[in-house]
């Protein structure tokens, strides 16, 4: 069910453990996908100023989040480490988020079926709108993939690409970063 569009002035973009030794173990072409798109993403949010958020999953372990996120973050964005697979798992990263007083959260990263669906699914059942960009997750076995994303639509979460979070985020030809916006996909 869609509930509305992305509107920029509500969303935070959050990008979920795409951390070196997790990115290592998905296949290629796949991986790189993800990171074209998060990487339109990102910028896309940094010039249209929504917050960022990216969290890392036992980074001890796994490495840290990947150099093309981290060298694009601005000062206001936040990093937070966890072990709890949700995101709201990580100590602080519920109040941050209400005190950013965003509704909207643009979910993207790895693994789709885990961290990024049981991320979704909390936010939701917490009053969230969740929007889940399709061609910027990403897990080890494409049917891990399928298998989230069917649950997620199972679950009235919001599946969308990369360039409908864009238009959406944008509405116009008009806007003043349209042309700058839209060289990022052509």
């Amino acid at each position: 069910m869609l509930k509305k569009l992305c509107d920029i002035e509500d969303s935070c973009l959050v990008i979920i453990d795409v951390q070196e030794k997790l990115t290592s173990a998905i296949p290629d072409k796949v991986i790189n996908r993800l990171r074209k798109n998060t990487s339109i993403l990102l910028n896309t949010a940094n010039a249209l100023n929504a917050p960022v958020i990216t969290t890392a999953q036992y980074p001890k372990g796994l490495g840290p989040i990947e150099s093309f996120i981290t060298k694009n973050l601005t000062n206001s964005s936040l990093n937070f480490e966890k072990t709890r697979f949700s995101c709201l798992g990580a100590d602080g990263f519920k109040t941050h988020l209400t005190k950013l007083n965003r509704k909207q959260i643009i979910l993207i990263g790895i693994e789709a079926h885990i961290c990024v669906f049981q991320s979704a699914i909390e936010l939701a059942a917490d009053g969230f709108d969740v929007y889940v960009v399709i061609d910027a997750i990403a897990s080890r076995e494409l049917t891990s993939y399928e298998s989230a994303l069917l649950r997620l639509k199972q679950a009235d979460v919001s599946l969308l690409n990369t360039e409908s979070v864009l238009f959406e985020w944008l509405r116009d030809a008009s806007h003043p970063e349209f042309k700058s916006i839209s060289k990022l996909i052509l």
